[in-house]
């Protein structure tokens, strides 16, 4: 390994920011890795179905031996940005030779439709985390009523309708989809889990309305009923009586409550265009109300325009002429010497493998752009005196370690795979107990 010379401030402790991390410090270079979060593992840890404890636990390990280098330091608990414990400015007047932001999509991304403010109006981002026991998410208390509407066809709608059918109870689930069946995201590994609720009957009448659009563009409806149902020979058993439905071709224009509480989703029907091998939805100017006790928005997410970093369509604004690209991909920020990776580069793109390699490729762009100057000599001691002056615990990779020890046992005790603390003030405690102990 080579001198430790460059130091380089990874923020954000996800997929991305570890194996960005690791790539750096294998180089020999000295990182320096900021997390929100008390825990590391970002969406890893915090987006995907609790009960794939087999796949978590695999990320974990690589997680662990990542934050073993010696020469990455790990800093848990600040939270970095115009509103945070430092912003991005502060951290760059400490002289570090580069700063990767793998920060993920911290924003929530709405569509500005009337009643969003509504109790019963949620963004998928937050019932994720908060069924996951993310802090502050997991402190939220939900109005999930017994018939449920989730905006989207992707994976995270069928984790939420999962979520909602054998957690919550509800009676009901409609998944609200602006194009057709042809269009859908979820992948058939996930689809399995749902797929036994689909009330089948309804289904082929959905079929039947909405086969008109899709012939205008000469979309064959056989090749969206495979693709919904592609599952159903792999489908879990049922374990309630509750149905899941499709409503196509529908998009959200607004939601109505009573005293505050929603009661109603208004949607908009669309006709299919397609233009350039694309296909797309157009409103009709038909609408019609659909009555609901929920609505989940999973459409996706944007980064955070308070982070310190300039944005626009929901993104980070990277050079368009990027010196160090890697794969013809830019990870360059507008801002010299701030690079961005993962989720931070592209909002909602990919899953873990995808955020892995993505912030690994930045990595590479940090190394590239490290080589072509000299190292300024970050001085360690002002880093440290900075983080000693926040007034709230900074985590360590000790801390980390006693943390999943202390879990452990409690998993241990209660004979469950995998036990979470939903607080800050529990995970501190936890901590603070086993130091003194």
């Amino acid at each position: 390994m080579s001198e430790n010379k460059y130091c380089v401030a990874v923020i954000g402790a996800g997929p991305a920011g570890l194996f960005g991390a690791r790539e750096l410090a294998n180089q020999g270079v000295r990182v320096a890795l900021f997390n929100r979060d008390i825990k590391p593992g970002g969406l890893a840890e915090y987006g995907i179905y609790p009960e794939k404890h087999t796949m978590k636990e695999g990320l974990r390990k690589q997680f662990r031996s990542a934050l073993d280098y010696p020469n990455l330091e790990y800093f848990g608990n600040i939270v970095i940005g115009d509103n945070g414990d430092i912003t991005l400015n502060e951290l760059r007047e400490l002289d570090f030779d580069a700063i990767l932001v793998s920060a993920g999509a911290q924003g929530t991304k709405w569509l500005g439709l009337p009643g969003e403010e509504l109790e019963g109006v949620y963004h998928a981002k937050e019932v994720v985390y908060a069924y996951n026991n993310l802090p502050p998410f997991s402190q939220k208390k939900f109005r999930f009523g017994k018939r449920c509407a989730i905006i989207g066809a992707g994976n995270v709608m069928v984790d939420i309708a999962r979520h909602l059918i054998n957690f919550q109870k509800v009676d009901e689930v409609i998944a609200v989809v602006r194009r057709g069946p042809n269009e859908v995201n979820f992948t058939k590994e996930e689809m399995k889990h749902l797929i036994s609720y689909l009330d089948l009957d309804e289904f082929n009448k959905e079929m039947e309305r909405v086969q008109p659009a899709l012939q205008t563009i000469n979309q064959e409806l056989e090749v969206g009923r495979q693709k919904v149902l592609d599952s159903l020979a792999k489908a879990d058993a049922k374990t309630t009586n509750a149905k899941f439905h499709f409503e196509f071709l529908a998009s959200p224009t607004a939601m109505f409550g009573e005293n505050g509480a929603l009661t109603k989703l208004e949607v908009e029907d669309n006709i299919l265009i397609e233009k350039d091998g694309k296909v797309s939805a157009k409103g009709t100017g038909n609408k019609r109300t659909i009555n609901v006790d929920t609505v989940i928005f999973a459409i996706g997410d944007k980064v955070d325009e308070t982070f310190g970093l300039p944005t626009q369509w929901n993104e980070f604004i990277k050079n368009k002429e990027p010196r160090f690209p890697i794969d013809g991909i830019s990870y360059e920020s507008t801002i010299e010497g701030i690079f961005v990776g993962g989720w931070a580069r592209k909002a909602s793109e990919g899953l873990v493998g995808y955020a892995r390699k993505d912030g690994t490729n930045a990595a590479k762009a940090v190394w590239d752009y490290l080589q072509a100057r000299q190292p300024v000599n970050t001085d360690p001691e002002a880093i440290a005196a900075k983080i000693k002056g926040f007034s709230k615990p900074v985590i360590t990779k000790g801390d980390i370690k006693r943390l999943e020890a202390v879990e452990a046992e409690e998993a241990k005790k209660r004979g469950i795979e995998e036990f979470k603390f939903s607080s800050n003030e529990e995970m501190l405690q936890a901590m603070e107990f086993t130091e003194t102990a």
